[in-house]
Parts: C-alpha cells; sequence; structure tokens
C-alpha cells in the first residue's frame, strides 16, 4: 500500500486547497523557500536602479511628482520579474506535489531533475515578457494573465505537456473549467499574499522609520531587504497553491482520482495517470 498522501486526493473546497497548499510548503520549505529567497533577492538588485530613475522612494516606492511615466515602467519591470519568478518557482512546487498527492517520498535534491528546467525558463520567459508588457496597459491583465497562465510550470512537470506553448494552452484550459474556478482560486490567493507581503514588506519598516525619525540612507538598503523577504514567502506560497490547485482542478473535473485508484487497483504504476495525454 502507499503512503498516506500529503496532499487530499479527493475535490477540495478553497480553503482546503490553501491550507494543503500551505502544508506542501512546509514539507518542502528547504529547497522552495531557498529558492525564493535567491530570486527575490536578485529580483530587488536588478530593480532598484529602475526605482532610483523613477524618484520612487521608500518603504511603499510610489510615484513621484512629475515621474509617473517612470515609476510605471519600473513598476511594470518589477511585475514582470514577479511572473518569471512565479514560474520558476512553480516548477519546484509542482515537483514535489505530484509525488505528495500519491504519497511517494522524493527527496528535497531529487526535485530538482523533476523541473524540466530548460522548458521551464522558456515558459518564465514567455511569463515574464506578457506579465510586463500587460501591466503597462494596467492591473487587470496582468491579473488576468497570471489567472489564466498560473498553471503552465505545473503543467510542464506534472502533466507533462510537450513544450511552453501547449502548456500554456493546458494552464488557460484548466483555469476556465468549473466556471473559471481555478482562474479566481489563484487570484484570491495572489491578492491575499499581497496584502501580506504589503504588511511584510514596508508596514514594519513604516513604522519604524517613523520612531526612528526616517533616516533616508537607513531606509534605502533595509526597505529592499525587507520586501526579498516578503516576496521570499509569497512566492513560495503562491507556487505551492498553483500547484496544488492545478492537480484539484484535475480531481475535480477528469477524474484523476478515479485514475489513481484505478491503477492501484491492477497493481499498475499510481504515477502514470498524472501524465496527462489526452
Amino acid at each position: 500500500m502507499p503512503a498516506q498522501p500529503d496532499l487530499p486526493l479527493r475535490p477540495m473546497t478553497l480553503g482546503e486547497a490553501l491550507d494543503a497548499a500551505i502544508s506542501l510548503l512546509r514539507a518542502r520549505a528547504v529547497p522552495l523557500l531557498a529558492a525564493a529567497a535567491v530570486l527575490a533577492l536578485l529580483e530587488q538588485v536588478l530593480i532598484v536602479s529602475l526605482r532610483t530613475a523613477a524618484f520612487a522612494t521608500p518603504p511603499y516606492y510610489g510615484p513621484a511628482h512629475g515621474h509617473f511615466g517612470a515609476w510605471w515602467a519600473a513598476t511594470a519591470a518589477g511585475f514582470a520579474t514577479e511572473a518569471f519568478i512565479l514560474t520558476l518557482l512553480g516548477a519546484l512546487a509542482a515537483a514535489a506535489a505530484g509525488p505528495a498527492l500519491i504519497g511517494r517520498a522524493v527527496r528535497h535534491r531529487e526535485l530538482w531533475a523533476r523541473t524540466r528546467p530548460v522548458a521551464t525558463v522558456c515558459t518564465a520567459v514567455l511569463l515574464g515578457i506578457a506579465g510586463g508588457a500587460g501591466f503597462l496597459f494596467g492591473a487587470v491583465p496582468w491579473l488576468i494573465l497570471f489567472g489564466l497562465f498560473g498553471f503552465a510550470a505545473a503543467v510542464l512537470v506534472i502533466d507533462r505537456s510537450a513544450n511552453p506553448f501547449t502548456a500554456l494552452g493546458r494552464s488557460a484550459a484548466l483555469a476556465t473549467r468549473g466556471g473559471i474556478r481555478g482562474l479566481w482560486t489563484l487570484l484570491a490567493a495572489y491578492v491575499t499574499w499581497f496584502a501580506i507581503r504589503l504588511a511584510l514588506g514596508s508596514g514594519w519598516v513604516s513604522l519604524l522609520s517613523l520612531v526612528s525619525g526616517g533616516d533616508p540612507g537607513w531606509l534605502t538598503w533595509v526597505t529592499p531587504l525587507s520586501w526579498a523577504i516578503a516576496n521570499t514567502v509569497a512566492y513560495a506560497a503562491l507556487a505551492c497553491v498553483a500547484a496544488v490547485v492545478s492537480l484539484e482542478t484535475r480531481i475535480r473535473t477528469e477524474g484523476l482520482d478515479i485514475a489513481i485508484g484505478r491503477a492501484r487497483a491492477r497493481g499498475e504504476d499510481d504515477s502514470a495517470p498524472l501524465v496527462y495525454t489526452r
């Protein structure tokens, strides 16, 4: 008999799906948070010069008077890197979610080999470019893009889609099933974690600067670090949400749980149904 799975092999409510994602993050905290920390720090290093050019000041980096265009471009670049990072981390989370669903033990270091790095990076680049370009037209296009294509990394790794383009199409199909349930779930998770990282990234810095008198030099390096820490947790959590919800959508709409149960009853490999073959 297989070990007790870490993820429920049944349809879940929104709350259960989010709880399952946090459980996955706890189980794989070392690789997910380590990768997220590196990527979040690199992101802050990349966009610090753009913020400076736009005269955006910590801790909130809002638009400066007369420099809205530069600020909007810098913000779009930030959301482009965000889409890129979420895709990369989504592949790592998906590499953990598949085995967790069927109760199969996989070591942390073995996850990296399951992420299909070339296809994942190509998909991340595509979504990064699309995300940045979409945000130039407003936040709504970016949110729609995230909701539609947030499953792309999971589809590449778990469903084993042939290439980034088929993964994007499959992601959109999953996101729009059942009254676009997958899309709404991703957006609900994103808005929730956006509020959390806003509080973590700028709230305590703003309070501390108020108490200490707000030394500009001090804020210049502390605020990006605090945002990197907040983004580390949020990015890893959102990656887990995408992986879990993609599997839950397949259970709900494709009978993935039934296919796995049949494979086990026949004595076959219960990981085979995870691969989408239609």
